[in-house]
């Protein structure tokens, strides 16, 4: 049968595969009145030449659209390199265990969602400009801060100018006695800002309710501001502050000036909170808890075990991934952010604020080599949870909200124009649909690795053992989207296989350590995956592993061959697989996932996972020089405040990617680990 189709079809199919809000078609011939009939909204159509068009806009001839495109491609350079966006790795996070929240700079708060970290957004100007909502606090005359700090060993930030400082942080406590009262009654978010020193300070606040979606209205009170209309009640808590309000178009903002005499000045913004403050408990509010916060980021940091190989920076990671961990659930997202882009301006922009097991378990497992075993039982209670409510463990979902069984649905916010133009912004992630057989594999590995730890191997621990083994042993053999969640066909991956044999030898570990009853089938399977891949993964004319069976792209998730213990490092396979990787996907400082085509345009930067994959390769095979040499470049990439994106773009030298990124803080902490000889491989049973 033949299809019939047109411009116009094809326009709309494009339109919905890239996400697009606007089309520009520019045609001379008959046909092309198809593409101009279905032009709407803010698309532009423009007829080349003479005759009756049901174009918008007309121009002479192909020189005069040469001219066109060149006026676009100049309005378009310079939306996104003159959007006035702060570059990725120059954020800070604050968190609270529930949510977290943004930080150029120069103090302006430009992200934070409420009451969870996955939740709509109250400040978006990360993401949409300063129309989508921000609460900044700086000097009057607009000098440029002096830097930007975290407090000692906690999430706790300063930012400094000469002669002033705003100290910034999200109350772990809200307005409850413990935290741990504030984990079991959650959804309270305040903000506390505390502005000190000497000088005119000028405040705006500007929030901007669901993504900016809702008209943000406000009015002064006695105590502060107050946003009105909105489901929850959100104050600006404030003292002896003279408010103005601002009309924004349908919103409203507070603005203030205030001038500095040595006596520290209180903000507090609460959500979620019922609690009347009167003009005179600011002040002490704010301090109370200021000092109840850094206490407690304190203690928990004293716990950690840090190598001897950059503590500094492995212990800002482990309180990156403690800060990404949801306390009240258990759940950990993947980052604190979406839809910061892999490719500037590009559509690879994706939501990474919610819980992918995998990811998940990999960051407890991290967490635990460091001594902290409390986020791993956590995520396990959480997991558990997850999988009491499935038909089968093989029905376990890629990512999942970061409370309950729920959809995430990939959807789009029109509403913003994305980071340095980068659309769509979305929220929800459409890998939820996809197959993933390396899920199960880092969830026994945590198990594994808590119990090496001491830590209490129950009943319930052990059923998920037993689930994840079952999981494999029904669908190890299928084909899958792999780590990597390419948007395409499914293939048999290699790291997928090695997974599903990671997965039974830490079962079969696990329950020989402590003395549980081990299927005897367990063995007999794991060692028929380890066949399957060891031939099947290999390319005969690469001499090399590759990313699936028959395929010859390289992929640097194949290094856990080595890495999860299925092969010795001193295989010549294994040996030669990096060399290939270290020759091809290595590029200066980073190490990039793979180089095939994706089914998305633009190439996206190096992944700083891989390049923590490639540097204990590297000691695994002796090569200790180069590791340490790709390390300290890696710890290079940090932000100032040292955090670290998913990605790094070494010819634009920018981060790229939702910022901060658990992949990347663990690995960087795996590796410090490597080279301190604290983390050996571990191999087979």
């Amino acid at each position: 049968a033949v299809l019939e189709t047109n411009k116009g079809a094809a326009i709309d199919a494009v339109r919905q595969q890239v996400s697009a809000d606007a089309a520009i078609f520019v045609g001379d011939d008959v046909t092309d009145e198809d593409a101009f009939a279905v032009m709407r909204g803010p698309d532009m159509s423009v007829k080349v030449g003479e005759g009756e068009s049901a174009a918008d806009y007309r121009v002479g001839n192909p020189d005069d659209v040469a001219r066109l495109l060149a006026v676009l491609v100049q309005f378009r350079k310079l939306w996104v390199e003159g959007s006035g966006a702060e570059l990725i790795e120059r954020h800070s996070m604050l968190s609270n265990l529930q949510t977290v929240a943004m930080v150029q700079p120069d103090a302006r708060l430009t992200w934070m969602c409420h009451p969870r970290a996955d939740s709509p957004s109250l400040f978006a100007q990360l993401l949409g400009g300063p129309s989508a909502g921000y609460f900044s606090v700086q000097p009057a005359d607009g000098r440029n801060p002096l830097g930007q700090r975290y407090i000692g060993d906690t999430m706790v930030l300063e930012t400094s100018w000469p002669g002033a400082t705003v100290t910034d942080f999200l109350n772990l406590f809200g307005d409850h006695p413990s935290a741990q009262q504030a984990v079991e009654a959650p959804g309270q978010s305040i903000l506390v800002r505390i502005i000190d020193g000497r000088g005119a300070m000028r405040i705006e606040f500007a929030p901007r309710l669901d993504f900016g979606r809702a008209p943000t209205c406000m009015v002064v009170t006695d105590v502060g501001v107050e946003v009105v209309g909105s489901a929850e009640r959100l104050h600006l808590h404030t003292t002896g502050i003279d408010w103005s309000i601002v009309e924004d178009g349908v919103h409203q903002t507070a603005v203030a000036e205030i001038t500095l005499t040595g006596e520290p000045v209180a903000l507090i913004m609460s959500l979620g909170s019922e609690r009347e403050r009167s003009p005179f408990s600011v002040h002490d509010d704010a301090w109370v808890a200021y000092s109840k916060t850094v206490q407690h980021w304190n203690a928990w940091s004293r716990q950690l075990e840090l190598p001897e190989i950059a503590p500094a920076h492995v212990l800002r990671s482990a309180l990156i991934l403690k800060s990404l961990c949801h306390a009240p659930s258990g759940a950990i997202i993947a980052a604190g952010t979406t839809s910061l882009p892999e490719v500037i301006g590009g559509i690879r922009n994706w939501d990474y604020r919610m819980c992918w097991p995998r990811d998940a378990a990999m960051a407890a497992a991290t967490l635990v080599s460091l001594g902290a075993t409390g986020e791993a039982e956590a995520f396990l209670d959480w997991l558990a949870a997850r999988v009491h409510q499935l038909g089968g463990p093989e029905q376990l979902r890629p990512v999942y909200p970061i409370v309950g069984d729920d959809y995430v649905p990939e959807a789009v916010i029109a509403a913003l124009s994305g980071y340095r133009g980068s659309r769509p912004v979305r929220i929800g992630n459409a890998a939820e649909h996809q197959v993933q057989m390396d899920v199960f594999g880092p969830v026994v590995d945590l198990i594994d690795r808590l119990v090496a730890a001491g830590g209490e191997l129950t009943d319930e621990r052990w059923w998920l053992v037993e689930q994840m083994a079952e999981g494999v042993a029904r669908r190890w053999h299928e084909p899958d989207h792999g780590i990597w969640e390419e948007r395409r066909p499914v293939r048999h991956h290699v790291h997928s296989k090695v997974m599903c044999w990671q997965t039974l030898d830490r079962a079969i570990r696990v329950g020989d350590v402590t003395g549980r009853v081990v299927p005897a089938e367990w063995s007999v399977l794991r060692g028929h995956i380890e066949m399957d891949v060891l031939a099947k993964g290999w390319d005969v004319e690469l001499g090399v592993y590759t990313i699936a069976y028959g395929d010859p792209e390289l992929d640097a998730a194949v290094l856990h061959l080595a890495l999860s213990g299925l092969m010795k490092p001193d295989d010549p396979r294994f040996i030669a697989t990096v060399a290939r990787i270290d020759q091809s996907l290595r590029r200066g400082p980073v190490v990039y996932r793979y180089l095939l085509d994706d089914g998305l345009p633009g190439v996206e930067g190096g992944f700083h996972l891989c390049t923590s994959w490639l540097i204990q390769a590297y000691l695994m095979m002796g090569r200790r020089t180069e590791a340490e040499l790709l390390f300290e470049r890696l710890l290079e990439l940090t932000g100032p405040t040292g955090l670290l994106s998913e990605q790094y773009d070494p010819l634009g030298r920018t981060a790229l990617g939702n910022h901060p990124q658990a992949y990347s803080h663990l690995g960087l902490i795996d590796a410090a680990l490597a080279l301190s000889d604290r983390k050996g491989v571990r191999f087979r049973s």
